[in-house]
């Protein structure tokens, strides 16, 4: 028994057929004409696209401490959310930046590599308190109550441990596109869709990809307080803990290669996709992204970590303690978002009945 072999259409996917007509292979969805041999060639590229991702790292984050080194560095644990921070001995009792419960020390540092680099505080307590009452004042759906009432309980600076991700990425990335036009007649509206491939081929070298390490810190949460500039990062010594926390990483860097890999390969078809101009739409449809010269390194990024409090709720912050950006959860008023949507909806009504007035006019 033979198989007969199914051609996809490249534009849009659907199943072609050979139009015995034209010689040609047409797809009957999008009207698309090929001959056997340009499907061929596509089919050969797709599987090139297509190909397995090869994402290959040298491990050498971090250094081993020399003797002495951490002498003056404590470990305190949260009982609540299991949390470790590292500080100077002199820091007296303390709360769990991340789920405000009081922590206690345990014993002497240990178990952790040495930071590579770290970029240091440049904004202090009294900026992150500024910057959080400036930016809940500015929420135009924020309850009036907690603008009045929101009471910062604590505020922590934290060094946040980042694993810091170089690559040269090769990519191979496949685009679905589309232009639209449109007219009109004395009876109908017309609109037609074209469809078409974009292929887009090469190179885009990454310098410090960040992964967060800590576990209690959500991942999202950290990527949006980026970017951090690595150009004021300096070689890491101990000095720069005094007055702050350090979170004592529990995610190490062969546990961060899942998550570097889905930015570069991301990064990888954004930079990419901002070639393809021209066209109404345009969406990934396959690519292959492989790396080399993949190296890791290990870093401490300032945190200011603000809990608040509002009848009875907890409230966590967290800001950018080297460039102020500051991101957080906001309780909304549901009477202010029910009453803007209402007004979008008579709006968009009116100026529909506008529309329609002139069209038909």
């Amino acid at each position: 028994m033979s198989v007969l072999q199914e051609y996809k259409c490249p534009c849009c996917g659907g199943a072609v057929e050979f139009d015995s007509s034209i010689q040609k292979m047409k797809c009957p969805y999008c009207d698309s004409e090929f001959s056997i041999e340009a499907l061929k060639n596509e089919e050969s590229n797709s599987d090139a696209a297509n190909a397995q991702d090869e994402m290959n790292w040298d491990y050498s984050a971090g250094q081993q401490w020399s003797d002495g080194e951490t002498d003056g560095m404590k470990v305190y644990t949260c009982k609540s959310c299991g949390g470790e921070i590292v500080a100077d001995e002199t820091t007296g009792a303390t709360h769990c930046p991340y789920c405000g419960n009081p922590v206690v020390m345990t014993g002497q540092f240990s178990g952790m590599l040495k930071p590579d680099c770290v970029i240091p505080f440049k904004l202090d307590k009294k900026a992150a308190k500024a910057a959080l009452l400036k930016h809940v004042r500015s929420k135009r759906f924020v309850p009036k109550i907690f603008k009045d009432s929101n009471h910062i309980d604590e505020i922590k600076g934290v060094y946040v441990p980042f694993w810091l991700f170089d690559a040269d990425s090769f990519g191979d990335v496949d685009f679905n596109a589309t232009k639209t036009r449109q007219w009109s007649d004395s009876t109908y509206n017309y609109t037609e869709t074209s469809y078409f491939k974009v292929k887009r081929s090469g190179r885009v070298s990454f310098l410090n990809v960040p992964v967060d390490g800590s576990k209690k810190m959500d991942d999202a949460l950290m990527e949006s307080i980026e970017p951090f500039n690595l150009n004021e990062a300096v070689d890491f010594q101990t000095a720069y803990l005094s007055g702050y926390l350090a979170d004592k990483y529990d995610v190490d860097d062969k546990q961060s290669i899942q998550r570097a890999n889905a930015r570069i390969k991301k990064s990888t078809e954004q930079a990419f996709e901002k070639t393809v101009k021209g066209y109404a739409s345009v969406s990934v449809s396959s690519s292959s992204v492989r790396l080399s010269n993949g190296k890791v390194r290990y870093a401490l990024f300032p945190v200011w970590i603000l809990n608040t409090s509002c009848n009875g709720e907890n409230y966590v912050f967290a800001m950018n303690g080297q460039t102020g950006r500051l991101v957080g959860d906001l309780p909304a008023d549901k009477k202010k978002v029910n009453l803007a949507r209402l007004l979008f909806a008579l709006g968009y009504s009116a100026a529909a009945l506008i529309a329609s007035f002139f069209f038909f006019s």
